[in-house]
């Protein structure tokens, strides 16, 4: 497609991903704008990232570029660094010939481990997931070529693989959620010959790392269609191999207080990501695991004798350490998380003086929003302790003193007032009575 059959323009690419294009235009080698920013630019959103490919090798780039680094083992990919900002440059994929491990290297599920077999633009475009992603704009003559009907389906909203999806699934699982983010975020539908055997390949991605999942699921869950997303991970099995203890509740009780939580939390995560409020992976993974803590707590405590507050402290543990083997959570929003969960057991304990000190806590709002969305989920006499801390945290200082004595200071003075009266009347030593 020439330049006067787009609307893509070089002032809606970044300046950084221009001058990577030039310059590796200027030094002989071809070079395009590739993928999602390609495809966003087309469908009038704002890209989030801009991905450049070439025919350079990595060591190549690296010598053009003196803030280039080097990265990945799997995917060998020059970064080149502008402060904050980073373009990724790809070198052309290419077909796997002759078995070389030091290049490529596919496990016995048909997965890659290592992919740095070098092609042309007609070979990279056979290798990337999706028709949409398949598109180039070119600094030469700002045209786009489009590959495997890319631009028919980006009309027509349709989410297509490239190539056999049992085999592309095989290779890279991950391209499982990745159908169900762009769906999600492009308002796609997903071809029926590209979804038909993503319910059969779900448990591949129990085999994916636990570092590279905690990414994904950034994306699914942090770009404001938290819901929809989860909609379609549940339709197509996709959120048991992520959130095994979560989906066990959810089985249990489908329409319980696990799934009234899990329904506000991705609504409530997406109402602050499109009001660009700030949102933490901490919180969010409190509220999702706390119907499987209270579980595993519930079980210890009758398994071994301990209290309950000793088998919720020994779960929170447990917890974390079994959802961590399918997504790795940093330990910066663990450790605030395992923080909100402890606090749930003081709001119960707080509600005269403590409450001052409570409130003063670092992750006092986190747990109190905890609180909040608890008591939507179970109602009774979490509702009405909800309802306190709510009166409380409304309250000013005098109505907040006044909450945590119990009444009122009206109240006060006169209980004491009664007392005063009860008491034996001294006898002045000049009356009647003292005389006798």
């Amino acid at each position: 497609m020439p330049r006067d059959g787009h609307s893509i323009s070089r002032k809606q690419i970044s300046d950084n991903a221009l001058k990577v294009l030039y310059r590796l235009h200027k030094s002989g080698y071809q070079a395009y704008l590739v993928g999602g920013g390609v495809r966003d630019l087309l469908l009038g959103l704002e890209p989030k990232d801009f991905d450049v490919v070439t025919n350079a090798t990595p060591e190549d780039i690296k010598k053009l570029f003196r803030n280039c680094r080097l990265v990945g083992r799997r995917f060998r990919l020059a970064h080149i660094v502008f402060g904050r900002d980073v373009i990724e440059v790809a070198t052309f994929r290419g077909h796997h010939g002759e078995s070389n491990e030091a290049i490529s290297k596919v496990n016995a599920a048909g997965r890659l481990l290592r992919d740095n077999v070098y092609g042309d633009i007609d070979q990279d475009a056979e290798r990337r997931d999706f028709t949409v992603n398949a598109l180039y704009y070119s600094i030469e003559d700002y045209s786009i070529r489009s590959y495997g009907g890319g631009l028919h389906d980006l009309k027509n909203r349709t989410l297509r693989l490239i190539g056999d999806p049992e085999t592309r699934y095989r290779e890279d699982p991950v391209r499982m959620l990745r159908a169900v983010r762009f769906a999600g975020k492009l308002g796609m539908q997903i071809e029926a010959h590209t979804a038909a055997p993503i319910k059969n390949l779900a448990g591949l991605l129990k085999d994916i790392p636990a570092a590279r999942m905690y990414e994904e699921i950034l994306k699914l869950f942090f770009a404001g269609k938290a819901g929809q997303n989860l909609r379609l991970m549940r339709e197509y099995q996709l959120f048991e191999p992520l959130f095994p203890l979560v989906e066990a509740q959810l089985r249990d009780d489908p329409k319980g207080p696990a799934m009234r939580m899990l329904t506000e939390v991705m609504h409530n995560t997406d109402a602050r990501i499109n009001e660009d409020k700030p949102v933490t992976p901490a919180y969010f993974f409190a509220a999702l695991l706390w119907y499987p803590l209270q579980s595993r707590a519930q079980d210890i405590a009758s398994e071994s004798g301990l209290t309950s507050y000793d088998a919720f402290y020994a779960a929170m543990g447990d917890v974390l350490e079994q959802q961590c083997q399918s997504i790795s959570i940093p330990r910066r929003f663990s450790t605030p998380a395992r923080d909100i969960w402890q606090l749930q057991l003081r709001f119960e304990r707080s509600k005269g003086g403590r409450a001052f000190k409570l409130l003063e806590h670092p992750k006092f709002r986190a747990a109190y929003d905890l609180l909040l969305m608890r008591a939507n989920a179970e109602g009774g006499n979490l509702a009405k302790l909800a309802a306190w801390w709510q009166q409380f945290v409304d309250a000013d200082d005098e109505q907040r003193r006044e909450l945590a004595s119990g009444g009122n200071k009206g109240n006060q003075r006169n209980r004491n007032a009664s007392q005063r009266r009860r008491r034996p009347r001294r006898k002045a030593e000049n009356s009647p009575e003292a005389a006798e």
